[in-house]
């Protein structure tokens, strides 16, 4: 069996959710076939149910990293939609400050904005999870 044309087809960081990747769970069955015992062989059903599975949780993997890309592209565009509008951000402590939106920053992997409030005083770093209201 060549696992290496396999290997090629997954992506490179598509793990199970037991940290293995898919071509350390081919391995793992061809270890399991190399040394079961020869008057007890494994049945061609489990084997099958086997490689089924791993190729389930393969697919599961590649179906999760690319909702989690949609995921980051939408929170982008959310993000930048933002620029040039009114919002209100709930702070910390619980009160309203409001701004108009002047950048939309991705340094930390999660959109952050910078407003500038109607007394001139500039806010950076504010998550967009914190938006109250965009006006």
């Amino acid at each position: 069996m060549a696992t290496s044309a396999v290997s090629s087809a997954t992506s490179a960081n598509a793990q199970s959710a037991y940290g293995l990747d898919f071509q350390s769970l081919l391995k793992i069955i061809l270890t399991q076939l190399t040394y079961q015992d020869p008057l007890k062989p494994l049945d061609n059903t489990q084997f099958v149910s086997q490689l089924a599975q791993f190729s389930q949780l393969q697919q599961t993997q590649s179906l999760n990293d690319q909702m989690t890309s949609l995921l980051s592209a939408q929170s982008a565009m959310q993000a930048t939609a933002l620029l040039g509008k009114t919002v209100d951000i709930t702070d910390a402590g619980g009160a309203t400050i409001s701004g108009a939106v002047q950048s939309v920053s991705f340094t930390t992997g999660q959109p952050t904005i910078t407003i500038r409030t109607a007394a001139g005083q500039t806010i950076a770093n504010l998550s967009i999870t914190n938006i109250a209201q965009v006006r």
